[in-house]
């Protein structure tokens, strides 16, 4: 009986899952090229991204962000009430000294064209000159050349190990190790869900999409996603050929060009940036559906255009959410 009651135990204990580590500061992380340390959690932020913010978010450390910038969409619902009360420096590019003026003790960042060696709120050094550390998201840096200017190129595919890596790091940077343990495997699940789902279509081998970012204007090319970014992830992980072969993260593509590849889907993103024209989801559908060349693309005579989350094309946590987006929507369609 005894031992009966010991075997149950360790069995017990080995479905438990294993408390992390706590940080062993000083801390020293190389991040996008660049050393940074700390000698204890940071007791403020300031976030330059979305992203950023809402991985701060997920890990619980909302009390610690003083202060959000650059946004696309509404904030995850069930984060709304909190990020209420917390002070948007601005909605799309803070100036440097907004950023400074909030005395964080971390910035993190989305985008290293935001903060970087070019960065247009600052460089990295303007801000570690003055004792504020930076944190770029490896999804921004890892596989990718931001020297090339605009929104840079890839140098290999986009891999959610990189969003993995960027919550793992801020995790480990705030002591919150167990909150990241639990929010990979949340997404991981996600992720995995999304690709058994499609994986249980029968689609065809030849099935083909475009992602339609926004366009400066209307009358000229638009901004679509390239092979190798997030929605290059999306659609190799769902079996998609991407009909734009560019490297580039957001190339311009004529729609002639776009048309005579005829795409068998269109990802169109939606968002509350106000930037361009096209950035209004709805003057891209009348678009899509008055345009000479564009009305005559099989996916829009089929009316297979699907709505996803200007965020969720990004390399960020939503990406993983945008996959599911996709593979619910292919769930619904017919290609016969």
């Amino acid at each position: 009986m005894r031992q009966t009651l010991i075997a149950a135990t360790l069995v017990a204990s080995a479905a438990l899952p294993l408390q992390a580590q706590e940080t062993n500061y000083p801390l020293n992380l190389t991040n996008c090229g660049v050393e940074i340390s700390f000698d204890a959690a940071p007791d403020s932020a300031v976030t330059i991204g979305q992203s950023a913010t809402e991985i701060l978010y997920s890990l619980g450390l909302a009390p610690k962000v003083s202060g959000t910038s650059v946004w696309f969409n509404p904030v995850l619902p069930e984060f709304t009430a909190v990020n209420d009360g917390i002070e948007r420096i601005a909605d799309n590019d803070p100036s440097f000294e907004s950023v400074v003026a909030k005395k964080p003790g971390l910035v993190a960042v989305q985008y290293e064209w935001h903060v970087g060696e070019s960065g247009i709120v600052g460089t990295r050094e303007m801000f570690h000159d003055i004792g504020i550390p930076t944190y770029i998201m490896p999804a921004d840096c890892d596989t990718k050349d931001n020297s090339t200017g605009g929104d840079g190129t890839r140098t290999g595919a986009f891999k959610t190990a990189s969003v993995y890596k960027g919550i793992s790091e801020l995790a480990t940077i705030f002591d919150v190790q167990d909150a990241g343990e639990e929010l990979v495997a949340e997404l991981q699940t996600t992720e995995e869900d999304a690709i058994a789902r499609a994986s249980g279509l029968k689609l065809p081998d030849d099935l083909s999409a475009v992602f339609w970012f926004s366009s400066a204007d209307l009358e000229i090319d638009p901004y679509v996603a390239g092979q190798l970014g997030a929605p290059g992830y999306m659609m190799g992980a769902l079996g998609i050929e991407n009909v734009i072969a560019s490297d580039e993260e957001w190339p311009t593509v004529g729609w002639e060009s776009i048309a005579r590849a005829d795409p068998d889907v269109i990802v169109i993103a939606y968002m509350d940036r106000r930037r361009f024209p096209a950035d209004n989801v709805e003057k891209k559908l009348e678009f899509l559906r008055n345009d000479p060349v564009a009305s005559q693309m099989t996916a829009v005579q089929k009316g297979r255009i699907v709505q996803m989350d200007a965020h969720a094309m990004s390399a960020t946590m939503r990406s993983i959410y945008g996959l599911e987006t996709l593979s619910e929507a292919l769930s619904e369609m017919s290609f016969e």
